[in-house]
């Protein structure tokens, strides 16, 4: 149930009513400098594809959309990025466009933080103009956040971008595109909570910061602990974690 497998008479006599389709969200944008800037995509794509083989009868997976809002790390050479009222704008215009082809819930997986504001924005508008359909949004971390602390070796501030978890799932999927001897942590040094930067740490207050301004490598978090069998754990935990959400939201 890979849609750019299928042919238009296929996706017509596809009856998207009784399935979720699943729209992952990725970017291009630098990941240190031991990590490929393709990295988000391809670890949400890996979680995408995965859910698919555990569930292809309740999914139909979407090829995943990887220009993200990235202007944070625009600093980095190589970083591609979409403005955000711009990828408001994508996100919706490719929104409309799966639910004429039927689909009734539509799931966006995202694997880039950067997406996470405009993507709730969109998801305002979707509603108001799709009232009777259902439009769900989640970074793969926060439906999977209790395996990932179970399998995680670093203290608060080890997870946060090209860290621990992104370095192992990449070092388990794509052995030959990292470039481990260069990893090395980085990342704020402080002890404020209200400034504190992990993937499962939610801050108490909101501001924004360049990426060049809170590291030197573009690098946050403990790469270092990063080993290809303990990615192979992240991503089997997060796939699970996300197709049991999956599976919930079919019965919405």
């Amino acid at each position: 149930m890979l849609l750019e497998n299928l042919t238009w008479p296929e996706v017509k006599r596809l009856k998207l009513t009784n399935k979720v389709v699943v729209l992952p969200l990725g970017s291009f944008e630098q990941h240190g400098p031991h990590l490929p800037l393709t990295t988000d995509t391809d670890i949400v794509t890996a979680i995408a594809r995965g859910i698919e083989r555990k569930r292809p009868d309740k999914v139909l997976c979407l090829p995943t959309l990887w220009p993200g809002h990235s202007t944070h790390h625009l600093f980095f050479p190589g970083t591609l990025s979409v403005s955000q009222m711009h990828y408001i704008r994508l996100v919706i215009e490719l929104c409309r466009s799966i639910v004429n082809l039927g689909a009734k819930k539509v799931f966006l997986l995202n694997g880039h933080g950067g997406n996470d504001i405009p993507v709730r924005a969109a998801l305002r508008e979707l509603k108001d103009d799709f009232p009777t359909v259902k439009f769900v949004f989640a970074n793969y971390w926060s439906l999977a956040a209790a395996s990932i602390k179970e399998i995680r070796e670093s203290e608060l501030g080890g997870l946060g971008h090209a860290c621990e978890m992104e370095t192992s799932i990449m070092l388990h999927l794509h052995p030959d595109r990292v470039k481990l001897r260069l990893a090395k942590r980085d990342g704020p040094k402080h002890k404020d909570e209200y400034r504190k930067a992990d993937m499962l740490y939610g801050r108490p207050v909101y501001f924004v910061n360049e990426f060049h301004e809170v590291t030197k490598t573009g690098t946050v978090g403990h790469p270092d602990l990063a080993t290809a069998e303990k990615g192979k754990r992240f991503l089997d935990a997060i796939v699970k974690d996300v197709a049991a959400f999956v599976d919930e939201f079919a019965k919405w």
